[in-house]
């Protein structure tokens, strides 16, 4: 049964797995574009067997069960995600330190965060599939998806997830990402005021990014960085390589 905590008067799905240690910071897992709690499937769990740290899940807005978010969505949706409501979701889950684990938008948020909030709460980053700027192979990965929204089962099958906010999560993200104003979105100003310990983890063969993004965090973050780059990997390391993927966060967090 799903557990709910308010952000801002709106109701947030979210799943806790283990007892936060003071001595330990929580594991904090934002998910991708059209992702939500249920779609992590075993991660979550597998995680926290692996690391022993309190593994913390929620569900943005307009997606899985969720309040809903109708779309469109304004271009800088991830900008208040990682601005306004990953505060209030740290502060309602009483999370005080947390290394955040984030995949495709969830990553994108996480620096988001760490580069633009003063103060905040996160000891670490573990980055999958991270965007720091739109590219054109991103673009014609999202116009095959909304082909296959309309066109196949996969409204179908998204829907087994997300329910009523099927079509929130999916025109909401689809439609931001192929505006034509969004061909600029850009975050890389925000990467140099990060300086906390960075794991990234790219698939060679992610269909939404190239390996461009990874290496201008690299660049351009001020903290230590480790990059995993995965071969028979493409946009979900977590799913596609899940031992390797389990590997390197351990030991990201044994060397921290």
């Amino acid at each position: 049964m799903a557990e709910y905590l308010k952000v801002g008067g709106i109701r947030l799905e979210y799943e806790s797995i283990g007892e936060a240690q003071g001595n330990l910071p929580s594991l904090v897992l934002l998910h991708e574009g059209l992702g939500c709690v249920e779609m992590w499937r075993d991660f979550p769990q597998r995680l926290h067997e692996v690391t022993g740290r309190h593994v913390f899940a929620y569900s943005r807005q307009g997606y899985g069960r969720s309040d809903p978010k109708p779309a469109p969505w304004s271009l800088d949706y991830m900008h208040l995600e990682g601005l306004e409501i990953l505060p209030g979701v740290l502060d309602a889950a009483g999370l005080n330190d947390v290394v955040l684990v984030g995949h495709s938008d969830g990553a994108s948020i996480s620096l988001i965060y760490a580069g633009g909030v003063k103060g905040h709460r996160a000891s670490g980053l573990i980055l999958m599939a991270p965007h720091v700027f739109n590219e054109a192979v991103s673009v014609a990965s999202i116009e095959q998806a909304r082909t296959a929204y309309h066109e196949t089962d996969l409204r179908t099958r998204l829907r087994r997830y997300h329910g009523d906010n099927v079509d929130h999560a999916f025109l909401g993200w689809n439609g931001a990402w192929l505006d034509t104003g969004f061909l600029d979105w850009n975050i890389e100003h925000y990467l140099p005021a990060i300086t906390v310990p960075t794991l990234l983890i790219q698939g060679k063969q992610d269909q939404y990014g190239t390996t461009e993004q990874v290496e201008a965090i690299e660049r351009q973050i001020n903290g230590p960085v480790r990059c995993e780059l995965l071969v028979d990997c493409r946009h979900s390391p977590h799913i596609d390589q899940p031992l390797a993927v389990l590997a390197s966060i351990k030991g990201f967090l044994a060397r921290r």
